[in-house]
């Protein structure tokens, strides 16, 4: 029987539900892939990008409450995350331009000039 989210340390149903409408319906799936790749799912699901929530999900993953990360090891993280954060937006800008080709082409775009 898989282990819920809700079972990791930080994770509450809300963040369960998350994860779930993102395609992670386990805690142990969330360990396979990893805070990196769960967070990048989420945001591609629509999420807004949060830090702490984050590191929340690194501190969970590790079995650490949320606010035991500081220091040098935020800092790292917070470097991944805006890694993550920066991937997310350039793919949500190129699937815009793609939509807009794709409108443009049937017509819903009004001509300019």
């Amino acid at each position: 029987m898989p282990t819920p989210i809700s079972a990791l340390r930080n994770m509450g149903p809300a963040m369960e539900a998350a994860f779930a409408a993102a395609g992670i319906g386990s805690a142990e799936e969330l360990r396979a892939i990893g805070t990196d790749e769960a967070y990048a799912r989420l945001l591609a699901n629509g999420a807004k990008p949060h830090f702490i929530a984050y590191y929340v999900i690194e501190m969970g993953l590790q079995g650490r409450p949320w606010n035991d990360c500081k220091g040098a090891e935020k800092d790292a993280l917070r470097k991944r995350f805006d890694r993550i954060k920066a991937g997310t937006t350039a793919n949500d800008r190129g699937a815009l331009r793609a939509l807009d080709r794709i409108l443009d082409e049937i017509g819903v775009i009004p001509k300019r000039g």
